[in-house]
């Protein structure tokens, strides 16, 4: 896959995007652990007193921190549930290599602003203005990404040829797990050493070098790229009917619709586990809060190497079947997950499994998705993919802080348990099609 020039001009873009996305999700809980979460939570004044005003009890530290990332989560999920669909439209109207550089080079920009937050001002909600303001920032960086998003996954089968996708989506799959290996396991320490250098040579917000840097050489080596696209002629229709077409490839396809299920599903669940490594991590003796993205790289190492399998060996396994051994796994590690809590190597373990199941229900449900629609209609379809996937996330994204904070960490975890096992019996694998 590599030995085409043009996919892996858009491979490496996609490294360097996909290290500042999950940076960009390091950063922030970085800011709310060293700015807005004080030792004692009693401490935090009308933090304090919403939080009881709410009903939740918070008795440490990593709970107000769980809340608070909560809080940019969300902020990343809105604009995807709101602007999904219509951002596909545009994709498909719009130059595709032209939207991804433009889309890399603002969030690069926007993310300059962060150091602002940190200025002192006023309190709401318990809060300096900061923290909102890194609300809103997130909002806008999540706007961004919607039309990055559909461009990216619309221009794979543009540059790769069709007995080829089933490994480009592997190597594609492969490479965001390795980004989320690095951005996540070495996110905490790259940000404290960036600090420390910068000060060291008396220059403060090292950490925030970072972001600005990845965006900016995404957008880079994009625009290196060199796309074939059907010229789109002005029909003079509406954005509306547009994504009506969109709902229709869904109604008249049984088998995209069906893998379109299987992806909102399993980024349901991941996104869920976003909020719960918090709460895994600060149980693990040597590890704390902040070191969440240790446990979501171990993942992510599982997501590569099942990447890499399904890559090797996919061609000749049903898809039934590896998508029911997924969700199997994933189940599977969910359950014993809330059993050896604070168990540093089981945990780990178990964060791998969990990755390689993600990726047996990812890689083929994304390359049916790639092989079953229709090249103009390519942008729409994915926008709704990333809506619906937005929309669905948004709910565990919500809930699993807020449970976890009134209930503890293992009912969440065999709810989400619950929930893949009975996806993968519904898959009925015992099916020969």
């Amino acid at each position: 896959m590599l030995a085409l020039p043009e996919f892996r001009r858009l491979w490496i873009g996609q490294i360097f995007s996909q290290l500042a996305d999950r940076f960009y999700i390091v950063l922030m809980v970085f800011l709310i652990a060293q700015y807005w979460v004080t030792d004692t939570p009693q401490d935090n004044g009308a933090l304090a007193e919403a939080a009881a005003t709410l009903r939740l009890d918070f008795e440490t530290r990593t709970q107000m921190i769980t809340l608070l990332a909560t809080g940019i989560y969300v902020a990343n999920t809105l604009p995807a549930m709101l602007l999904g669909t219509v951002a596909g439209v545009w994709a498909d109207r719009w130059p595709k290599r032209q939207v991804m550089v433009a889309s890399n080079a603002l969030r690069g920009g926007l993310v300059l602003l962060a150091p602002l937050a940190l200025i002192p001002g006023p309190y709401l909600f318990g809060l300096s203005w900061g923290y909102w303001g890194l609300i809103g920032m997130t909002l806008l960086e999540s706007v961004l990404t919607q039309f990055f998003a559909p461009a990216e996954q619309a221009a794979i089968p543009l540059l790769v040829p069709r007995p080829l996708l089933l490994p480009a989506i592997s190597l594609y799959q492969a490479t965001s797990m390795g980004a989320t290996i690095v951005g996540f396991a070495l996110g905490d320490p790259v940000l404290r050493l960036l600090r420390n250098g910068f000060a060291a040579i008396g220059i403060g917000g090292g950490e925030f070098v970072l972001l600005p840097l990845c965006y900016g050489l995404a957008a880079f080596s994009i625009s290196t790229i060199s796309i074939r696209e059907t010229p789109r002629q002005e029909r003079g229709t509406s954005v509306w009917s547009e994504i009506a077409q969109g709902l229709d490839v869904l109604r008249e396809r049984p088998r995209l619709r069906s893998a379109m299920l299987q992806l909102v599903l399993l980024y349901s669940i991941l996104a869920a586990l976003y909020v719960l490594a918090i709460s895994l991590a600060s149980a693990i003796q040597g590890l704390g809060p902040t070191q969440f993205g240790t446990l979501l790289a171990m993942s992510g190492v599982g997501m590569a190497v099942g990447a890499l399998a399904v890559a090797q060996l996919g061609q000749g396994l049903r898809r039934r079947l590896m998508a029911t051994s997924g969700l199997g796994m994933i189940s599977f590690s969910l359950v014993l997950l809330g059993q050896v809590t604070g168990n540093l190597v089981l945990t780990l373990a178990l964060c791998a499994l969990l990755g390689i199941g993600a990726s047996l229900l990812a890689i083929p449900a994304q390359t049916t998705i790639q092989e079953d629609t229709p090249e103009p209609l390519r942008g729409k379809v994915f926008g709704l993919q990333n809506n619906l996937i937005n929309i669905a996330l948004s709910l565990p994204l919500v809930l699993a802080g807020t449970v976890v904070s009134r209930y503890g960490l293992l009912p969440v975890l065999w709810i989400l348990a619950a929930i893949a096992g009975v996806a993968a019996l519904l898959e009925q694998p015992w099916r020969r099609c």
